[in-house]
């Protein structure tokens, strides 16, 4: 039987003028949000709903990574590009994620079809809810490994 996770937490203030601060409490790394223009804020950094789209495209890379790793693949020099768009109903909420993942290199079928399955499959992917529109598409560079 496998042990549960550990639970993980983040603490955030809010500093004023639409800002947060957030501290991972495992390592104490912070980092600062912001509003979005369209929204009131000042957009001078990640707002929360970015925080989703970047967890999004962060952590279907680690997964693949994983999968690598496994498999003795090497991804290295993969990108992201996610795009996210907002609804312009009420209330507001993300829409849609798009992602674009690029490989460095093009794989034999096989590792292709492990590596989109296990992006698709990411935790992040996985809890959004069903209304968020996902699309992830995969873009293979160079010549395939052998």
């Amino acid at each position: 039987m496998q042990n549960a996770p550990m639970p993980v937490t983040i603490d955030i203030e809010y500093t004023g003028d639409l800002h947060c601060v957030a501290t991972h409490g495992p390592s104490g790394s912070q980092f600062t949000t912001d509003a979005p223009v369209d929204n009131g804020g000042k957009g001078e950094v990640f707002s929360p709903t970015d925080l989703v789209a970047t967890g999004l495209g962060a952590c279907l890379t680690t997964v693949m990574g994983l999968c690598a790793n496994r498999t003795g693949l090497d991804i290295t020099g993969t990108k992201v590009r996610v795009v996210k768009e907002m609804s312009a109903d009420v209330p507001r909420r993300i829409a849609a994620l798009t992602a674009v993942v690029t490989f460095p290199r093009d794989y034999a079928p096989a590792d292709r079809q492990r590596l989109e399955r296990t992006a698709h499959t990411c935790p992040v992917r996985q809890s959004l809810h069903p209304d968020v529109k996902v699309e992830i598409a995969f873009e293979y560079l160079g010549k395939a490994e052998a």
